[in-house]
């Protein structure tokens, strides 16, 4: 990036350029907040719910491991795609209305996902997935500013795109913990529950949220001339993908790499998932004052992982420690990012936010794709090196273009 941007009293800056504050906010602002951060965690939750299940799914399915790399590819590509769309397609409609559908369609998603007889059934209900991650990601990243008051939008802000990273790191354990216990099926089913109560629980909370100024097309393109906030946007495509290119296929290679039981699946994702959390709240801070120094930590951080889970991930004591550490990596990826978009464009935190989830779902599904010919043909080994050269990209341009990056 090439500027500082200052941030007076935790508020950031433009966060709702393109709509107004409310009179009078919500009743209860910060179960509002809260409300859309159980929405934010239910959207990427399901996103990731098929990498803690992929073989009972694969299996039951009678598709091949690579082939199962569909279920992430489907709804990240179409998510990517839609993040812009419902944004400029939504216009002046209510967005607490927007989010509230958007919820309701997530639930039945689910349902669906639940009830598939066949991958083609399957992969049709997270085509639905994927416009639902695009919108509510979308949609929620500029509500804080106006259910808070102007000193607390950070705070908010952290909360709403908190539920973005622990559904990142605790979506896949949740999901293997359930699907262990009673299947695969009733994972999804639990999944459509928590959707219609964060539903409820929206629709209760959160007040009327009408728009005077709708985004317009030529705005969001016009933030693609910010070299700043491309360099971004480069890297988080480049660090997506490197993760999710070996991550969608996490359970094999515990599974058949490092030889670990069925048994051991679940309690291997919460340790992920628990790091996962710490590395988000360790590195909120240094991000707010260094996001390009953080991301290039992170970026050395998961490259070695990978590199080393390659080499010596055959031997478990082995691979449960370099999980840890990777979901320690991982965990500070959303917020040093978003960090980073927030700071490269100050007055148009929204626009800047829908290409942002555009990208960030581009690199799961660019990530999960090429890990299907990549695994089937070289195999799990050799798509860790695949995966670990994409992240070696991103660290390339971080150290060569962020010097200039806001602190």
């Amino acid at each position: 990036m090439t500027r500082s941007i200052p941030q007076q009293n935790g508020a950031i800056p433009g966060a709702h350029s393109s709509e107004p504050l409310q009179d009078q906010g919500a009743r209860r602002p910060w179960l509002a907040v809260a409300a859309v951060g159980m929405a934010t965690f239910c959207v990427v939750t399901t996103e990731m719910l098929p990498v803690g299940l992929f073989v009972p799914i694969t299996a039951a399915l009678d598709v091949s491991v690579g082939m199962g790399g569909f279920m992430l590819f489907v709804p990240a590509i179409l998510a990517a795609l839609f993040a812009p769309l419902v944004v400029l397609g939504a216009k002046r409609v209510d967005r607490r209305a927007i989010l509230c559908g958007l919820l309701a369609l997530l639930a039945g998603a689910n349902a669906a996902s639940a009830l598939a007889p066949s991958m083609p059934w399957f992969l049709a209900a997270r085509v639905l997935v994927g416009f639902c991650i695009g919108g509510v990601w979308a949609v929620a990243g500029g509500l804080a500013a106006r259910l808070v008051a102007p000193g607390a939008v950070g705070l908010a802000t952290s909360i709403i795109f908190g539920g973005v990273a622990v559904a990142s790191v605790l979506g896949v354990p949740l999901g293997a913990f359930i699907g262990g216990l009673a299947g695969w099926r009733a994972a999804f089913g639990a999944m459509a529950a928590l959707c219609f109560g964060v539903l409820l629980l929206n629709a209760l909370s959160l007040p009327r949220l009408p728009v005077e100024r709708a985004l317009r097309a030529r705005q969001l393109l016009s933030q693609l001339v910010n070299p700043a906030l491309r360099l971004g946007l480069l890297v988080t495509l480049c660090l997506v993908a490197g993760h999710f290119m070996a991550y969608t296929f996490v359970r094999p290679l515990l599974q058949s790499h490092a030889a670990f039981g069925p048994a051991w699946i679940g309690p291997l994702l919460f340790a992920y998932g628990a790091a996962g959390v710490a590395g988000n709240f360790l590195v909120g801070g240094a991000a707010a004052k260094r996001p390009a120094a953080t991301l290039l930590a992170i970026a050395a951080s998961l490259l070695a992982t990978l590199l080393l889970f390659s080499a010596v991930g055959q031997f478990r004591p082995a691979a449960a420690a370099l999980l840890v550490i990777w979901g320690l990596a991982y965990g500070g990826v959303s917020v040093s990012l978003q960090t980073w978009m927030m700071k490269a464009a100050p007055d148009a935190v929204e626009a800047a936010t829908s290409l942002f989830v555009a990208v960030f779902n581009l690199g799961i599904a660019a990530g999960s794709l090429l890990g299907v010919p990549s695994v089937d043909a070289l195999g799990l080994r050799a798509n860790l090196w695949l995966a670990a050269a994409c992240i070696l990209v991103a660290a390339a341009m971080l150290a060569g273009g962020g010097r200039q990056a806001a602190r």
